[in-house]
């Protein structure tokens, strides 16, 4: 496999430009091309003998959309094919704000947790900072985006894989993608969501990115928790509170707490009343959400009239909390599923 030229940054480009002998404004040709999302060989402005450099160092595509499939509610599901062959998966949401991409940061992913279909297979590799952003640029513009003018607004990093597992990588990411003169999406419009990796939450609250962090709580206690979240055996849940209030502390960033519902797991009213005397006063909103269900699991989502119970517990409880519209769920919208139901066949 070449070189991602994706992973290079403007100022990268530049001096890659210089190294080959190039005049120095073709590495803003070759970026405002990157970030229309074009491969190497389709950017017009460059000479076809400097594309073919190029070529000789690096892939022309490093992702190629290879399947996507559209729910009832607008949601577009897409199945990447990576330069190496392998797969990943992302999703596009379509809100009244603006439409937010979930993108993958690993092929697979180690984490274990029983209720996604992302780590079925285990982890593969990590995704380069490029094969990431690619993701955001190929999508952008397939949606007629430029990126003085997004169809991408927002960033969620809750597809395949665990960020903060792939450390380097993602906050290059972040950092990139947040570039004047690229697609110049601030940290502020992305949400980065960990299990509860605790010694890279407090790494990350020292990156001066402002990023929105999301932690996959989905139980209260420490030995529940572990029973669907491997993750839980190592950090406990006093560990992940005292990090997240670290975060608050240094970003002034509000933290958002992730609980799936499930049935007969996490989703009755002493499960409710546990919640909130473990968050009640925090700077804090819990995002809830019904199970999307994953047929290798045999987890079980909560009723829709369950759920809302239970928002209604959390929020009569002075929890600032809402339940997550589901979406895309007749196209598999959980993480994992499109990629494992493609490799099966």
């Amino acid at each position: 496999m070449k070189e991602i030229i994706q992973d290079y940054n403007l100022k990268q480009l530049s001096a890659l430009v210089s190294e080959m002998g190039e005049k120095p404004f073709r590495a803003k040709q070759l970026y405002d091309g990157i970030m229309r999302g074009h491969n190497l060989s389709d950017i017009p402005a460059l000479p076809k003998a400097f594309i073919a450099q190029l070529l000789e160092r690096f892939e022309d595509c490093p992702l190629e959309i290879v399947k996507t499939l559209t729910s009832a509610d607008g949601t577009e599901k897409y199945l990447f094919r990576l330069a190496d062959g392998n797969i990943i998966e992302g999703v596009l949401m379509k809100y009244k704000y603006g439409n937010t991409q979930c993108v993958s940061t690993q092929v697979g992913c180690r984490m274990g947790c029983k209720f996604c279909a992302s780590t079925l297979g285990g982890l593969v590799r990590n995704l380069s900072s490029g094969e990431i952003l690619s993701q955001v640029l190929k999508v952008n513009a397939l949606h007629g985006g430029t990126a003085a003018k997004r169809q991408v607004t927002n960033v969620v990093l809750m597809g395949s894989g665990e960020p903060l597992d792939n450390y380097e990588n993602v906050v290059k990411f972040v950092r990139d993608m947040a570039a004047e003169g690229g697609i110049n999406i601030s940290p502020r419009n992305v949400s980065l969501s960990t299990c509860g990796l605790v010694p890279k939450m407090y790494d990350l609250a020292e990156e001066g990115l402002p990023l929105n962090l999301t932690v996959s709580l989905h139980n209260v206690t420490d030995e529940e928790r572990a029973r669907t979240m491997p993750i839980a055996k190592r950090y406990k849940i006093s560990e992940i509170l005292d990090a997240c209030s670290n975060y608050f502390q240094k970003t002034g960033r509000r933290y958002i707490f992730e609980y799936s519902l499930i049935e007969g797991e996490n989703s009755d009213e002493a499960h409710a009343k546990a919640l909130i005397a473990l968050l009640k006063g925090r700077p804090c909103h819990v995002n809830l959400i019904r199970l999307n269900e994953v047929k290798e699991r045999k987890l079980m989502a909560a009723s829709e009239r369950g759920a809302q119970a239970f928002l209604k517990t959390l929020t009569e409880g002075g929890i600032s909390a809402t339940l997550r519209r589901r979406m895309g769920a007749d196209i598999g919208g959980a993480c994992g599923q499109l990629r494992i139901n493609f490799i099966k066949n």
